[in-house]
């Protein structure tokens, strides 16, 4: 059976961006010899769990590490990797503020790169962290942006992780649907050229076909990015960031509640 991209691989889209305000709060450390960000949740709202996030194309900038600091704190103890290696994609704009690239910058063998980098490291890199940080009842759920959609996929098959989550993905094939045992959902703009309507409609179906749970958050007028670079000075762009990582929480809350996971 032919195995046709549902997400495509990253593009311009991946490429524009604001930057936001405020001061992360976790600390820098190293796993699996992978530079990582390590937040934990503020005393005494610790939930006891642990949530995996794969970054988007512009690595552990600023948006995405307000974003970990705020899932822990919902209660989460969070790990972010840095499969770039300090090469993301913003580097190579002529500015932060101008969204064209340096003319010399090869987009395709900088993903090409990064990409088999981030296949070879990521698993070995979750069991460190289950290693050190995890405990005998300790549930994991993980959430990926763009370029980490498909490590939360991969999560999700294997059944080493409890839920996931991705927005706006890239990279995705119908076997990365296909291979689900946990559930996932899906926060996705309503404008996004690498997961389009078809695609998305291809999705679900198939989430329905292997009974897998499921839930598709899908926002209207906005692009690929909504999630973690919209501009915070427009108001609904702000509303919708922030209604996504909301619903993302309460997803995560709900199956790690559970006893089991079970298929609907």
């Amino acid at each position: 059976m032919e195995d046709n991209y549902l997400a495509k691989p990253s593009g311009a889209c991946c490429l524009k961006g604001s930057i936001h305000e405020g001061n992360p709060r976790g600390s820098q450390g190293t796993i699996a010899e992978v530079e990582t960000y390590i937040v934990p949740p503020p005393e005494g709202k610790a939930n006891g769990h642990v949530l995996l996030y794969f970054p988007d194309v512009w690595g552990l900038f600023n948006n995405g590490l307000l974003i970990m600091d705020g899932f822990a704190d919902a209660g989460y103890f969070v790990f972010g990797l840095d499969y770039f290696r300090g090469d993301p994609v913003w580097k190579h704009r002529k500015d932060r503020n101008d969204t064209t690239t340096d003319p010399g910058f090869d987009y395709e063998a900088w993903k090409t790169k990064h990409m088999a980098f981030a296949d070879r490291v990521v698993p070995g890199w979750i069991e460190e962290v289950k290693r050190h940080y995890g405990k005998p009842n300790t549930k994991y759920a993980c959430v990926g942006y763009c370029f980490g959609a498909p490590y939360v996929c991969n999560e999700l098959a294997s059944g080493t992780v409890t839920a996931g989550a991705f927005a706006h993905p890239a990279f995705l094939k119908e076997h990365h649907f296909f291979n689900l045992k946990n559930p996932l959902l899906l926060s996705c703009a309503e404008v996004d050229h690498t997961f389009d309507t078809k695609s998305r409609r291809r999705a679900i179906d198939i989430l329905q076909e292997i009974k897998v749970p499921y839930q598709l958050q899908l926002f209207s007028g906005v692009e690929h990015g909504f999630a973690l670079r919209g501009n915070m000075e427009n108001p609904y762009e702000r509303h919708v960031k922030e209604q996504s990582m909301e619903g993302i929480v309460k997803w995560f809350d709900f199956w790690l509640s559970q006893q089991e996971t079970k298929r609907v």
